[in-house]
């Protein structure tokens, strides 16, 4: 096996040709050079399906923030799945079921408290019932059912619940672990800003572009925006089960070395500042659901801009400049799902980076003109 290694540089674009030798000299010829520009949970998922599903590649994770810096550290990670306007439901459940399968296993495995993963139980409550009594999830976590009175007697301003258990994915322990596992298969981490996907060729045969907000300007879309996400973790080991408003905006998250309070959802808000208001509100909020909280300490304030987009970009792009072509491959726009449905769109990416190894494999046939 081949030796991981960490490269750090900000050359210029037309330098970036100079590490090929080192990067790729023990590699056979016929050996796919692809590039992950990216490095939260969407990209180091990526790569690791990758390394799965395509024979004779080489990986290279490129991004100028990696854990503990990126959006993913921030996410409170629990599996309860965002809805896409633009994705069909059966394509989103399929995403969550493969991501919460993949958890679930790591989850029942010696590798869980590395990895991050542990199941969790407790309540999404509603102050109206909603139109959709039980989701396009309910059958894929564990337990689901509707809550009874006497549960809802904890929460006197809510009138209808529903209580299961899911998973918990804590990726300031999951994305080094699955680092881990990037460099174990040969990867490479290159810490590197990417102004231009354009600077990857003729390094790599194929990039895969996970840069999340990053894809306004190295893929040029619009539709991707931030919606700025502040949350408090604290110290509170007394709660246990997890509560969540059926808005998504007010939750009370335990975790296993803190609870996470939240939250905010601020379109269009670039401010990575925790705002002190943001965080009385929050407290207040969630000790109306949890009074108990009222004795937290060791109150942190953490801010992550979540890459919104009415759906998921899961799509190949075949770039041209002077008659040469870079396949690439758009994983972005998880907005605040990305932990819930990471996996399944993953081994999307993967499959479309596997099509684009083909391709390239595949002998142009000769013309008999």
């Amino acid at each position: 096996m081949r030796p991981a290694r960490h490269w750090e540089t900000r050359f210029g674009a037309r330098d970036f040709g100079g590490f090929q030798d080192c990067f790729f000299r023990d590699r056979p010829m016929d050996t796919a050079r692809i590039a992950v520009v990216g490095a939260g949970v969407v990209g180091l998922s990526t790569a690791v399906c990758i390394s799965k599903l395509v024979p004779r590649c080489s990986i290279t994770i490129i991004s100028d923030k990696f854990t503990p810096d990126t959006t993913s550290d921030v996410a409170a990670g629990m599996l309860i799945p965002h809805t896409y306007p633009d994705t069909p439901i059966h394509t989103q459940k399929q995403w969550f079921r493969e991501t919460f399968n993949h958890l679930f296993a790591i989850a029942n495995s010696a590798e869980a408290g590395d990895a991050g993963v542990h199941l969790v139980s407790g309540w999404q409550i509603f102050q109206s019932t909603p139109t959709e009594e039980v989701p396009f999830w309910a059958d894929v976590v564990l337990g689901f059912r509707k809550m009874t009175e006497a549960e809802l007697k904890k929460f006197p301003q809510y009138v209808f619940g529903q209580a299961f258990t899911t998973l918990k994915c804590e990726c300031p322990a999951y994305l080094p672990w699955l680092e881990k596992r990037i460099k174990g298969s040969g990867g490479w981490t290159l810490t590197r800003r990417i102004e231009d996907l354009w600077e990857l060729h003729p390094s790599f045969d194929i990039v895969v572009n996970c840069s999340g907000l990053g894809s306004r300007q190295l893929a040029g879309d619009s539709k991707i925006f931030p919606v700025r996400g502040q949350v408090l973790q604290v110290q509170a080991p007394w709660v246990e089960h997890f509560i969540r408003d059926g808005s998504g905006l007010t939750y009370i998250y335990p975790g296993t070395s803190h609870v996470t309070l939240g939250g905010t959802r601020q379109k269009g808000d670039w401010n990575l500042s925790p705002d002190a208001e943001n965080s009385r509100e929050i407290l207040s909020r969630c000790c109306a659901l949890e009074p108990s909280l009222h004795g937290a300490c060791n109150i942190r304030e953490k801010v992550g801009l979540r890459p919104y987009r009415p759906g998921v970009r899961l799509q190949t792009e075949l770039l041209a400049r002077d008659g040469q072509r870079l396949p690439v491959v758009h994983h972005y726009g998880h907005g605040s799902g990305g932990i819930s449905v990471h996996w399944g769109t993953a081994l999307e990416a993967a499959r479309l980076v596997s099509e684009c190894v083909c391709a390239l494999r595949t002998p142009i046939p000769k013309s008999n003109l």
